[in-house]
């Protein structure tokens, strides 16, 4: 596949030396010169000097047979701008936007352009490093608002409703990882010994939803 780049920072130079050593071909645009150098002397991929968001500079960087784009310089105008102009101009379908700031995320989000929220992610990141195992975010909102949790399960739960671990803990069940599958289940699914079970939570409030499926369900 053919993947174009906007931004040659660290993690421009990174995600493009990692999609080559896959076997990709890459071109990498920039309007600094001298921020290929990050790229080494082993990078055979495209360098192109020039404004991201620039129909020409795209063009010249393989934009109208890329597979997929990805925005991800130091400005969120920037991005965000190359990464609608990629999508509706040329038709990309993969695209996605590195962006600073989470509202902006969001909003961009239900435009339909994929982002990064540089914030939240990297909170979510020393979280995972941070936290006992189980209680860490496996994946959070753009704005940051609501965090999918796997929940670390009393034993005594087995054999319990979803609904009531919801009515006890106030989170919302997603989904549930049976003996290696994905299951979907509803208000009345009993749930099982080794599940692993995951629930959307309203962030600010994990360590009390954690702590209540910690515990024992509590009397019927």
């Amino acid at each position: 596949m053919h993947v174009v780049i906007m931004g040659c920072g660290r993690v421009g130079a990174g995600l493009a030396l990692a999609l080559e050593r896959l076997g990709h071909e890459v071109a990498v645009i920039d309007r600094d010169l001298q921020a290929f150098r990050r790229l080494g002397v082993n990078f055979h991929g495209e360098q192109v000097v020039g404004v991201g968001f620039d129909r020409k500079v795209l063009r010249e960087a393989g934009i109208e047979r890329a597979g997929a784009f990805a925005a991800v310089s130091s400005g969120d105008n920037s991005n965000i701008i190359s990464a609608r102009v990629s999508r509706e101009t040329f038709g990309v379908q993969r695209v996605v936007a590195r962006i600073y700031d989470a509202k902006r995320a969001a909003v961009y989000e239900r435009l339909g352009i994929p982002t990064v929220a540089t914030v939240p992610w990297t909170t979510d990141r020393f979280l995972r490093m941070l936290l006992p195992e189980g209680v860490a975010t496996a994946w959070r909102d753009p704005s940051g608002t609501v965090a999918v949790v796997q929940l670390p399960l009393h034993e005594d739960w087995a054999g319990r409703s979803v609904r009531n671990l919801e009515a006890a803990t106030g989170a919302r069940v997603a989904f549930i990882v049976r003996f290696g599958s994905g299951v979907l289940p509803d208000a009345r699914s009993l749930l099982q010994a080794d599940d692993h079970v995951y629930a959307a939570v309203a962030s600010g409030t994990v360590t009390d939803v954690t702590t209540a499926a910690i515990a024992p369900p509590p009397q019927e």
